[in-house]
């Protein structure tokens, strides 16, 4: 599944101190990175936070994934 973060990864000055945020909800692309770390699936997710679809779970890997390859990038300028 390929789906564009920049759609639903939001950023918003005061909510959740400025982190990143999936679609503007007080659910941060950490938390959701901390679930699936901790061993959750993308399923028992959804089910556990309905307010999630499971294009914003991809979403929130996607972001990561750029943002891990953004600093990989600067590292080697």
């Amino acid at each position: 599944m390929s789906v564009d973060y920049k759609t639903r990864i939001t950023l918003e000055q005061g909510k959740r101190g400025g982190r990143p945020t999936v679609r503007g909800l007080r659910i941060t692309v950490y938390d959701v990175l901390g679930w699936l770390a901790d061993g959750m699936t993308q399923e028992e997710i959804v089910e556990d936070f309905p307010e999630l679809e499971p294009e914003d779970i991809a979403a929130c890997l996607g972001f990561a994934a750029n943002r891990e390859h953004d600093l990989a990038s600067l590292k080697y300028k």
